[in-house]
């Protein structure tokens, strides 16, 4: 039997890994579950404005961190449980063999210039209108969302998975979802949905840059080098007006040597983004180049969350805790569909 601190660390890469070789279940998933009923109620309360949304974002995000801070709580003498509760958590919010299989996707239909079937893809990454979009533009859309869907829906539940365990997985995963569905600027959400948009901005500030920077270290992968990707990084990641998209964008946009931002169309309205990066505008090629940065990524994070997670539970257990227990232990946007990780973009 494993000891007990290194419970949640063999758990979160247990989770890791079946999303690496299952990716997301076809049918019944739990994150589209959660949207449902996460609907359901913003049906029931919405008032339009900020104390109704603030209401809305305590009670949708806190139930499943009180679901998690429970189940830990019972699992926390029983290392194997616990091992098999944070897998599943993890499994359950993340989405990188997704997030991959979607750019390489994308990658088949450009090469072989159908662009149709391209146009008709690009809903299932992000909110914007393709059907004006060329080749360089579906490419650029691509690129941007696997970007920042790689911490979105990799590295920031690690990160959260790490410090707080199962509670810290299930509690971001709400909130991101939260944000997808009402964080965008409409006439209903102008003001309802700014709580969960600011904490959705909050709980991702430490992972995008935690993104970028992995993404400027594992740079070669894709061809880059980390010293020009560094460079684009710091010069280019406050241009963008979200606090958080810049940072992954920006090194993505080093990473391949590419230019990202520009306009972008989406249904009924359109924003012009700053450019980031120097060089061609993406084709295909960078697609899967990109797709080979998120999963290094993603590798290098559940690594760094792993050590992370195996300490803070030592560290507790240390202390007189109940060995492992974790947190109970005493010692604006366009939408998205619920459980899909599209992107913010």
């Amino acid at each position: 039997m494993p000891p007990r601190w290194t419970a949640d660390a063999a758990g979160l890469l247990a989770g890791y890994l079946l999303d690496a070789a299952l990716g997301d279940p076809r049918r019944l998933h739990p994150v589209a579950g959660f949207g449902t009923a996460a609907g359901a109620l913003e049906r029931r309360i919405h008032r339009p404005h900020r104390r109704a949304g603030t209401a809305f974002t305590a009670i949708a995000v806190g139930l499943p961190v009180l679901a998690g801070l429970a189940a830990a709580r019972a699992t926390r003498n029983h290392p194997a449980a616990r091992i098999a509760v944070t897998a599943a958590a993890t499994w359950t919010v993340l989405g990188g063999r997704t997030l991959r299989r979607e750019a390489r996707t994308m990658a088949r239909h450009l090469d072989a210039g159908d662009l149709p079937a391209a146009r008709g893809r690009l809903n299932h990454l992000c909110g914007r209108d393709p059907s004006a979009l060329d080749e360089p533009e579906l490419a650029r859309a691509t690129v941007e969302s696997v970007a920042e869907n790689t911490s979105d829906a990799v590295v920031a539940p690690l990160v959260w998975g790490a410090l707080l365990g199962p509670a810290g997985l299930l509690g971001y995963r709400a909130a991101n979802t939260l944000d997808a569905m009402v964080g965008h600027r409409s006439p209903r959400y102008a003001r309802f949905g700014t709580p969960s948009a600011r904490l959705d901005d909050l709980l991702n500030l430490a992972p995008s840059r935690l993104t970028g920077l992995i993404t400027v270290a594992v740079s070669p992968v894709a061809g880059g080098t980390p010293r020009e990707t560094l460079r684009v990084w710091r010069r280019d990641r406050g241009d963008h007006p979200s606090p958080n998209a810049g940072q992954c964008e920006s090194a993505m946009a080093g990473a391949l040597g590419v230019r990202l931002g520009g306009r972008n169309v989406y249904f009924g309205r359109s924003e012009t983004r700053p450019f980031l990066g120097d060089g061609p505008r993406p084709s295909a090629v960078h697609l899967r180049r990109a797709a080979r940065v998120s999963g290094t990524v993603g590798a290098v994070a559940v690594v760094l969350a792993a050590a992370v997670a195996a300490a803070r539970s030592a560290m507790t257990a240390g202390g007189g805790g109940g060995g492992g227990a974790g947190p109970e232990g005493p010692g604006r946007p366009e939408p998205r569909t619920p459980g899909s990780w599209c992107s913010r973009r």
